[in-house]
């Protein structure tokens, strides 16, 4: 995007209320980690921090914890739908903004043997859902998207360039 910035980690527990449900968790979570840099903000800062889940038959999929963990999920979104939300959060020393993205993604039935050469050979437990679409298992399992295809990826790049865009026109 042509677009100069400095990446900052802070380690944030990512918890959330248990009332909270699809894009209302990866919104508060977003939100939840910009409030770890809110004392270090200058005012010609703009931060922009996101969370992305796997919302599947209405609950979330966080990253597994386990190879077991991941097979399980994949075996979950396996032959069906589900959505990828994220939220990105865009916070300044005058105000903060949260925008959302939301992608259905559909997996053809996925073998046992598919799912277990994916977790040998690949990294799912630092991915929410276990799974990377431009990894080898999005390449031969997913046989439809619906919506932005750099959401599922982890950042809805068209809107965040929109709503950069919007910040700096005020």
């Amino acid at each position: 995007m042509n677009i100069s910035f400095i990446v900052e980690h802070r380690s944030i527990k990512e918890d959330y209320p248990n009332h909270l449900k699809g894009v209302e968790i990866s919104d508060f979570l977003s939100e939840l980690k910009a409030n770890a840099f809110l004392r270090e903000l200058k005012p010609e800062d703009i931060l922009i921090t996101s969370d992305t889940i796997v919302w599947h038959k209405n609950k979330a999929l966080g990253k597994p914890e386990t190879t077991s963990e991941a097979y399980k999920m994949l075996e979950s979104l396996s032959g069906l739908t589900h959505e990828v939300i994220t939220s990105v959060t865009f916070t300044t020393t005058n105000s903060q903004k949260t925008v959302n993205s939301t992608t259905a993604v559909t997996f053809k039935k996925l073998s046992s043997s598919e799912i277990d050469h994916y977790i040998r050979e690949f990294n799912p437990l630092d991915k929410a859902g276990a799974y990377g679409i431009q990894e080898w298992i999005g390449l031969i399992g997913i046989t439809r998207i619906e919506g932005s295809y750099f959401n599922v990826v982890g950042l809805p790049t068209d809107l965040v360039y929109k709503t950069l865009e919007e910040i700096a026109s005020q």
